[in-house]
């Protein structure tokens, strides 16, 4: 008698299979194997909640003079000393830090969406690459610091007018560090558009008939975001050291509206009597960027998927 053969699903059967792991789950995990990310995400949580949540709780306000307090150096009631004034330099600290990461922020913003919509168009269509890149060739010839110091003196009088002392050249130093930004990305984003666009899934989907904005954005922005967003982290690091610059040579926020290079502009001159006026807002400056620039690096590891997993 001839034994019966076991169910194919007795063979087969090896118990519960795990769940597939997340693809943003394997991003998390490489991401925080990454230590100078991680302790660089950290330090910029810290800064941007001090900035931000600090002035709730500080009972000093960055604008308030009090003459018989200043030039006063590191105290309990005034942790970072007063300034020439007697205005808190806690104070104005946190509150200059809003300004420069907002600035920083909005910049990177606009100067990512250009760079990527320049990148992708070059690449992807190929009439438009020779004007396209000639016109980024064009941009990046000329020197940064000289265009934007024009941009300035030529547009600040009208936004000030139309919007305000304030307003008026937080718009105007934006967009002045955003169109003279995006050039990096575009070149980074064009040559992965180049190498995609000849893939195998690429093809196959444009066998199937889907239309060039399908393509764009359901399979090659999804393959690009890496670039971007190590593009998007430096373009932050530069659009904060830029506003610095540019508010530190006197071009920048109003002289009673504080930033990071504000700050370091008016304590120059009281640099050997209170030098530590110079040392917290080069800190805050050199502390910002270099923990985006980690976390940038961060993210371009745990982004890529040759690297992610090692």
């Amino acid at each position: 008698m001839t034994e019966t053969p076991p169910p194919i699903a007795a063979l087969t059967d090896t118990g519960p299979t795990a769940p597939p792991r997340s693809q943003w789950r394997d991003v998390w995990d490489q991401f925080r194997s990454h230590r100078g990310a991680l302790i660089g995400s950290i330090v910029l949580f810290v800064i941007i909640a001090g900035v931000f949540l600090g002035p709730l709780v500080w009972p000093y306000d960055a604008t308030f003079i009090d003459i018989r307090a200043r030039n006063q150096g590191p105290s309990w009631a005034h942790p970072f000393g007063t300034d020439q004034l007697g205005r808190d330099m806690l104070a104005r600290m946190m509150a200059g830090g809003q300004t420069s990461i907002a600035v920083g922020l909005t910049a990177m913003v606009l100067a990512v969406v250009l760079g990527a919509l320049v990148g992708v168009l070059a690449g992807f269509f190929r009439r438009l690459d020779g004007a396209l890149m000639r016109l980024t060739d064009l941009f990046l010839s000329l020197p940064l610091l000289p265009l934007l110091l024009v941009m300035v003196l030529l547009f600040r009088e009208s936004l000030n007018g139309v919007f305000g002392p304030e307003r008026g050249i937080f718009i105007l130093i934006v967009v002045a560090i955003g169109v003279t930004s995006w050039m990096p990305t575009a070149r980074i984003v064009r040559g992965d558009v180049l190498a995609l666009k000849e893939r195998e899934f690429i093809l196959a989907a444009r066998s199937i008939g889907t239309t060039n904005f399908g393509l764009i954005t359901r399979h090659i922005l999804p393959n690009v975001m890496s670039p971007i967003m190590v593009s998007a982290t430096l373009g932050i690091a530069n659009a904060i050291i830029t506003e610095s610059a540019l508010s530190f040579l006197g071009l920048g926020f109003p002289p009673d509206f504080p930033t990071w290079g504000r700050l370091l502009n008016d304590a120059v001159q009281y640099l050997q009597d209170y030098p530590e006026r110079v040392f917290w807002p080069g800190l805050g400056i050199s502390l910002t960027v270099l923990s985006i620039n980690y976390m940038g690096d961060g993210l371009r590891d745990a982004l890529d998927p040759r690297i992610r997993g090692r």
